[in-house]
């Protein structure tokens, strides 16, 4: 009885996390995104230390930044985005919890064009009352510095998009090579509710 009752409370688990799932932008992948589609299924495999440092020191200092890859949220900003969160906190969306996504280093990177697309995965489709999509300033080292307000540019502020589990639109830039951040802002349509983070890139 007692072995029927734990199957049926675990089979029930994989239900309770996806009715409380978000969203994330998912190309180019976020720092939590990236960990987790790379490292979700063998996160025990010691490998992971050597071929992907920055997914095993955000690993160590909390499990649950890669498996709660789609709830990065704080509610109730009220429009204050930049006041709310310091310096240096971007990358977390100011949530300690996830400070290890702050951390330089040598996060692994995806190749864009000057011209990209960014594509936000919403499980929720929560729909949205628009994104703002930045990038690093030229001179800015993701691998020496945290991300400030004051090393970025921002590139395009969308409008409002309908719920939906897929919003993907196009971006582009001019005169960034190499490796920066594109960092991500997203206000949810349903609620007082903010999203942000940071994709590490190198443009080709």
């Amino acid at each position: 009885m007692l072995v029927l009752l734990l199957t049926l409370v675990v089979g029930l688990l994989p239900w309770a996390g996806a009715a409380q799932a978000h969203g994330t932008i998912v190309g180019p992948a976020t720092r939590a995104y990236q960990c987790w589609s790379s490292w979700g299924t063998h996160h025990m495999d010691p490998a992971m230390q050597q071929q992907d440092p920055m997914c095993w020191q955000a690993w160590q200092a909390n499990p649950d930044t890669m498996w709660n890859w789609m709830s990065a949220l704080r509610d109730g900003l009220g429009g204050n985005y930049q006041g709310a969160t310091p310096d240096g906190q971007l990358c977390s969306n100011g949530l300690a919890r996830n400070d290890s996504l702050n951390q330089p280093g040598a996060w692994k990177t995806t190749t864009i064009g000057s011209n990209f697309s960014v594509h936000l995965y919403d499980q929720a489709s929560h729909g949205a009352d628009f994104l703002r999509v930045y990038v690093s300033k030229n001179g800015f080292d993701p691998k020496t510095q945290r991300l400030g307000w004051g090393n970025l540019d921002l590139i395009t502020t969308t409008g409002r998009y309908a719920p939906a589990k897929d919003i993907t639109f196009n971006v582009s830039t001019s005169g960034y090579t190499g490796q920066h951040i594109v960092f991500v802002m997203w206000k949810a349509s349903h609620a007082d509710q903010t999203y942000m983070w940071c994709s590490d890139v190198t443009f080709a």
